[in-house]
């Protein structure tokens, strides 16, 4: 008679714990990411500890006031007075939470190498008060290996055990800031942990709160499918950011061209050129896999020339800024140039990597007088040949007169186009919002 091995005490509780609701979650990292999933489980009904080093961040929390678009204000007072959601700075309640989700930012170091300083941070003070039953979660998007080889050291340290004392996941953010369509209840999560019982768990959690869990083999596969779902974006646009310079050269309509080509039901997805990479995900996220290659000594040439032609976007909308006013006698330098839009997608106040600073960046080396609008950001400090502070500006029908051009960068669904293009000399449209306008004489290049 084969004997019956039972399973480690740490899956048995934590899953009754999680059906009961009983399971306290923590929540490092109150951003983009972190908000929306402390919100997400507070709603379900845990007591969610929302950890994040910004004192004015926690404050607003604790008032019942979001700073971010996803999460409203009404929904968040409720929970917060309820006390389903504890915003805190104090890092000693990691030891009170059941299940701990890591996120927090991965930009790149200026050689555009990883910079993990934060998940080490994180993971240093889940090592501090790491106790016996406990799941961890890295939600932080990271190079392929950095669950195991990085934070699942640091945890053994303590000298508890993988399985025995506690769990260890990946499960990659998924977040799109504005889309009204997918938040953290109806986009699937992937999950993959460095053990098969922390997949089980991990996914059993998860499974509290997202309609749909898709379980991988390891941590490793679930790192690498968040890396490949945004260089899969930054390929892409790459390839038509450089159809629009090859349309351009040629003198047709890029945008024509892709709306042709969406009619094809198979095989074709629309992709659209723009003035470059924002966000804190697509510009980023690709070096962390051409880094990780390169250590093993291959060459990931789509992604690094992906990377190249995007980030050349930026000089390509200076230069037809550039061509259309010496078209009308006016050289950049002492031109007054509005650049409309200055976050990194529409109807955002995430301006992270938006290339709309990168092009005003380099008209202000040119010598340009630059404005800029933006109704969802109403403040913005730039060093660019010294500290620039910049208000937003107010504009309407005449004072977009004033300007010299009027630089399209972020389409957000505010601006009266049609007003637009009645009233500014000179508009250069990085983003076809001005597609539906009807045009005047030549006032309008389009990317």
């Amino acid at each position: 008679m084969s004997a019956i091995i039972a399973e480690p005490s740490t899956d048995v509780s934590l899953l009754r714990q999680l059906d009961a609701k009983t399971a306290r979650i923590a929540v490092i990292g109150l951003g983009y990411v972190g908000l929306p999933l402390a919100v997400g489980f507070a709603k379900a009904g845990f007591t969610v500890f929302g950890i994040d080093n910004d004192d004015s961040k926690v404050a607003s929390l604790s008032r019942g006031h979001s700073y971010i678009g996803d999460v409203s204000s009404f929904s968040l007072e409720s929970l917060i007075r309820k006390e389903n959601l504890r915003p805190t700075t104090d890092a000693a309640v990691l030891s009170e939470a059941d299940v701990i989700i890591i996120c927090v930012p991965t930009p790149l170091r200026k050689t555009k190498e990883p910079d993990i300083s934060y998940i080490l941070s994180a993971a240093t003070k889940v090592k501090d008060s790491l106790r016996s039953g406990q799941l961890i979660v890295l939600e932080s998007t990271t190079y392929p290996g950095t669950t195991e080889e990085v934070v699942l050291p640091m945890l053994t340290e303590t000298g508890f055990k993988i399985d025995e004392d506690f769990l260890l996941a990946f499960s990659p953010e998924r977040v799109d800031p504005g889309n009204r369509h997918f938040d953290t209840s109806n986009i699937p999560k992937v999950v993959g942990g460095v053990t098969a019982l922390s997949t089980k768990v991990a996914a059993h959690a998860y499974g509290k709160i997202v309609g749909r869990v898709h379980p991988v083999s390891s941590a490793r596969v679930a790192e690498t499918a968040k890396l490949l779902e945004n260089t899969f974006r930054s390929v892409n646009i790459g390839l038509v950011n450089e159809i629009a310079r090859l349309c351009r050269a040629l003198d047709i309509d890029t945008w024509e061209v892709i709306e042709a080509a969406a009619t094809k039901p198979f095989g074709f997805m629309p992709f659209y050129p723009g003035p470059g990479l924002g966000g804190h995900c697509i510009p980023i996220d690709p070096h962390y896999l051409s880094w990780k290659a390169r250590l093993q000594g291959f060459e990931a040439r789509f992604i690094d020339l992906a990377e190249e032609i995007n980030s050349q976007m930026p000089d390509f909308v200076v230069q037809l800024i550039g061509d259309g006013l010496n078209d009308r006698g006016k050289p950049i330098k002492g031109s007054r140039i509005l650049i409309l839009g200055v976050a990194y997608k529409k109807d955002v106040s995430d301006i992270r990597e938006s290339p709309a600073l990168s092009v005003m960046e380099k008209l202000i080396k040119k010598g340009a007088l630059i404005e800029y609008n933006d109704p969802y950001v109403n403040h913005l400090t730039m060093d660019c040949m010294g500290r620039r502070e910049f208000q937003n500006a107010q504009i309407d029908s005449e004072s977009l007169r004033k300007y010299d051009c009027v630089v399209v960068t972020t389409n957000h669904k505010d601006y009266d186009y049609q007003d637009i293009v009645d009233n500014a000399q000179l508009v250069v449209d990085t983003r076809n919002a001005t597609r539906s306008a009807i045009l005047k004489d030549g006032n309008v290049i389009r990317l």
